[in-house]
């Protein structure tokens, strides 16, 4: 925050500074018009500043829900390999780990998905990937098949554990701090820029002024509404789980 201030000052003091020079040099001449080179100059500067503050508050959210939505396909992608794998496990540990699958997949959809628009996962869910790997792992297997039916199992559960802590940090992620009061900012700025210029307008001078702000105004409340991968317009849903629940039912169906 100091070396925000800082830059700021130092900023300030170099406009004091340089008009200070011209006004002993006597060099240039008086601007005191609402349309004069200042002002313009200014004003296509703030815009040009807010332009790039809105795309970037648009940009890091609009990026973080995409990778956000590829990897819930990846981690309910491994669900359904781990499901399909687990048919060559030996006695009942097809129907155990199968069953753990479904129950984990349910648990994101119904339980965990809610808590994720605030920024948050439940432990709960990490648990039953932590049991299942294990359980998975204690299993005696005989045979080449049950190995490397073991081994695959474990591959994808794995695969979903690394998504799964990807998918955490995609729930907590936000815009780089500041960003949001940085286009607040710059957006009220270029706002009331015209009248901090001296320009007073009247009548229907004023009609594109008023849609200017209402734009604006929009634009920056739709930069606070898609900051989170998981809530807002944006929004990433659990489609990919529902469609694994799906192909889970598919697959127990069709042996």
């Amino acid at each position: 925050m100091l070396a925000y201030t800082l830059s700021i000052v130092a900023a300030v003091g170099v406009v004091a500074l340089t008009a200070l020079l011209f006004r002993i040099a006597k060099k240039g001449s008086e601007d005191r018009e609402p349309d004069g080179p200042s002002a313009a100059h200014a004003g296509a500067m703030l815009s040009a500043l807010f332009l790039l503050v809105f795309a970037i508050a648009i940009i890091v959210p609009w990026t973080t829900a995409d990778a956000a939505r590829q990897n819930t396909h990846a981690e309910s992608q491994a669900a359904v390999n781990a499901y399909w794998a687990a048919a060559d496990l030996p006695d009942e540990a097809p129907a155990q780990i199968r069953t753990a699958l479904r129950d984990y997949v349910t648990f994101v959809v119904r339980d965990e998905w809610p808590l994720m628009a605030e920024g948050r996962m439940d432990a709960i869910g990490t648990a039953r990937l932590d049991a299942l790997r294990s359980r998975v792992t204690a299993l005696e297997v005989e045979g080449d098949t049950a190995e490397e039916a073991k081994g695959t199992v474990l591959e994808h559960v794995g695969t979903m554990s690394t998504a799964r802590a990807q998918r955490s940090s995609d729930a907590a992620a936000t815009p780089p701090d500041g960003l949001l009061l940085l286009t607040i900012l710059t957006g009220v700025i270029v706002i009331v820029f015209p009248f901090l210029a001296g320009a007073r307008p009247r009548g229907l001078a004023i009609l594109p002024l008023v849609a200017m702000a209402a734009m604006l105004g929009f634009g920056v409340y739709l930069t606070w509404d898609i900051s989170r991968a998981f809530d807002g317009p944006l929004a990433v849903g659990p489609d990919a789980f529902r469609g694994a629940l799906q192909e889970f039912a598919r697959i127990a169906g069709g042996i």
